[in-house]
This record gives C-alpha cells, structure tokens and sequence, in this order.
C-alpha cells in the first residue's frame, strides 16, 4: 500500500459535531472582521507620507463603520463611490454642515459648498496624487468601513495613525 492511500484510509468522514465547530469559526470570524477590526494594504500615493505607496499593511477600526465616532481629521477606509468593489483610504476633510472649499482643478476655480447630511468630505494628505471628494463629491457615510488607526507592515514603518490636524491657535 502506498503512502497516499494509507493516509487516505486514516480519514474518516465529518461528524455533525465536525461541522458544527466550522461553523461556530467562521461565525466567530466573520463577527470579528466585520464589526470589531480587520486588516487591509494598501496600494497607490494619495496618502504619502502618512501611508507609503504601496505594500503597507493597515489596521482598521471597524467600531467606525458608517461614520460612527469619525470626525474630521480621521483617516478612513471605504467602499469607493465610483469603482464598484473597490476600496479608498482617505483623510476625512468635512463633515456634515461642515463648508468645504472644493478646486475645480485648472482654471475652474473654487467653490465652496457644504457637506449634505449623512455624507462626509474625504481627501488624501497627497493633493495631487489623490482622487477624492474634489472628483467625486461627498460620499455617504454609510459607505465608511472604518477608521484606518494603525500601519502594522513592514515592521520599520509601524505605527499610530494619528488625526494629523491641529485646532488653531487661540491669540
């Protein structure tokens, strides 16, 4: 007898039990990567220096789903509006009733406008690198996966991911 089917011989076919405890992992996972936190890289310039551009791993705070507790200055994975199963990880700029002073680009001058209910306004911390709000408006919050808190690969480049704006100086 060979090697192959000895070792098939050893197995023995799934229990009720065998599937039960599947199931209660997937379960478990699933609940985890979904609502507690979960891992992502990243790809792409918009968010240099805070992310490099490519081959990063980020950790994702998924407490933030649908904007829950973002606030402006926060960085924030999403569900791109405009590339359907793609993700974005933006800088949150607005947010609802907030005024956001939007660049037309090239000799389209600015605009300002304020961020509808239930959307925010996102852009990366590269400005011309980056397709954001300024392309493709404000984007529902609904759409927010969660808030990016952490870089955690490659090992040399770890570390918090922090709001990166500063309240002005009062005089």
């Amino acid at each position: 007898m060979t090697l192959i089917p000895r070792l098939l011989s050893l197995l023995r076919p799934p229990t009720a039990g065998d599937v039960i405890v599947v199931v209660k992992y997937c379960f478990i996972f699933h609940f985890f990567a979904t609502h507690i936190g979960g891992f992502a890289l990243t790809d792409g310039p918009s968010m240099v220096p805070t992310i490099n551009v490519r081959g990063v791993w980020v950790y994702i705070d998924h407490f933030a789903r649908r904007g829950r507790g973002v606030r402006v200055g926060d960085v924030v994975d999403f569900h791109h509006p405009m590339v359907q199963g793609s993700g974005a990880i933006k800088r949150v700029m607005g947010m609802p009733g907030d005024f956001v002073v939007k660049d037309g680009g090239e000799g389209r001058g600015k605009m300002m406008m304020q961020v509808p209910d239930g959307h925010c306004w996102v852009m990366g911390d590269n400005l011309p690198e980056s397709r954001d709000s300024r392309l493709y408006g404000p984007i529902p919050l609904a759409l927010i996966k969660g808030k990016v808190i952490a870089r955690v690969s490659p090992w040399s480049d770890r570390g918090w991911i922090e709001n990166g704006l500063q309240r002005p100086e009062e005089s």
